[in-house]
């Protein structure tokens, strides 16, 4: 199973620390967060990853390389200048990650989730790692009742950042600059995507009050 860490963004409400330094190698506890996914792949057996690269880019290339210190086999989906967002992103990279499902995280989540190899059901196209709602997220993104995602109920949860992508759910999804929350939605009103809650550790990081609570959280 292969793994893409999704890590174009431009990461605006983190200015003025990414105007020179990409959101994905923002380093509480002296490490880059994009490092705590690759080391949490490779633990579980996920040694093939490709990551996205738009801002600053070439930080990050050359920051990780091809991926031997970890332990990985890492390759670079480039978007330019410009970042596709995540579906647009994704999509893009699909000729890199073969034929089946495969593990998408974002880059800019703190996360002591476990990753694995479980299989997608038949008809199946997406599985999303859910979590309690935190402050800045209230009302949630998605309901989750009896492992499955439903847009439409309560309770609802917050989308971690991490799933596992079936390539189905972008065959007709087009091309160019677009996100994946829409194609989440559209699958889970036909009861096309499975999910998971976790309750342990998880931060998004997505601003710099954020980025100051996890720099708490890990002792620094």
């Amino acid at each position: 199973m292969k793994a893409m860490i999704l890590a174009a963004g431009r990461g605006e409400r983190m200015r003025p620390l990414t105007d020179t330094t990409p959101k994905a190698l923002l380093a509480p506890r002296g490490k880059p967060l994009i490092e705590y996914h690759i080391e949490a792949l490779v633990r579980a057996g996920v040694r093939d990853i490709v990551i996205n690269l738009a801002w600053l880019g070439e930080q990050i290339r050359s920051h990780i390389g091809q991926g031997e210190k970890y332990g990985a086999n890492i390759v670079y989906s480039d978007e330019g200048h410009a970042a596709l967002e995540t579906g647009g992103g994704i999509l893009k990279a699909l000729p890199l990650l073969a034929d089946g499902p495969f593990w998408v995280v974002n880059a800019d989540v703190y996360t002591e989730f476990e990753f694995s190899t479980p299989r997608l059901a038949d008809g199946v196209l997406a599985h999303l790692v859910m979590v309690p709602n935190p402050d800045h997220n209230a009302r949630g993104d998605f309901a989750l009742v009896d492992g499955r995602i439903v847009p439409a109920e309560t309770p609802a949860f917050t989308f971690s950042g991490v799933s596992i992508i079936c390539p189905d759910l972008l065959r007709d999804a087009g091309t160019g600059i677009f996100p994946l929350a829409p194609l989440l939605t559209a699958a889970a009103t036909k009861d096309q995507v499975t999910g998971e809650l976790f309750t342990g550790t998880w931060l998004d990081v997505g601003t710099l009050e954020r980025l100051r609570q996890l720099e708490k959280l890990t002792g620094q």
